[in-house]
């Protein structure tokens, strides 16, 4: 089965960790992914850091466009990856070896994915 991880941190922590600290567990995350390479599918990307968002939403005249995320959360989605294992416990076990949970206010967001879409057809 295929799951989305949504890997997340929160900036204002982000900022508090050791540059050097955060150099080790970048490359330390490369290598996560060489080993774990097996099971990616459909790729993923890392992205670029919030203050480069932009946002479309409703509005009440049709979309408006505004810069930045402009949500609520404190969390934000540095990058994603799709991953395909046997059930959600496999995909937790993966995630669970995530190089930056060692790292404060990181957190990784696991989600199955929708693969069925035969009621369109």
């Amino acid at each position: 089965m295929k799951y989305v991880l949504m890997f997340t941190s929160r900036p204002d922590l982000d900022a508090t960790v050791d540059p050097d600290r955060a150099k080790e567990v970048y490359q330390q995350v490369y290598e996560w992914f060489v080993a774990n390479g097996a099971v990616f599918a459909d790729g993923g990307a890392e992205l670029h850091p919030v203050s480069s968002a932009t946002t479309v939403r409703f509005g009440d005249d049709g979309p408006v466009v505004v810069d930045g995320p402009f949500n609520e959360a404190k969390e934000v989605i540095g990058g994603f990856s799709v991953v395909d294992v046997a059930d959600m416990d496999a995909a937790i076990a993966l995630t669970k070896t995530w190089p930056n949970l060692a790292l404060p206010g990181v957190a990784v967001e696991i989600r199955p994915m929708v693969e069925d879409y035969s009621q369109f057809e």
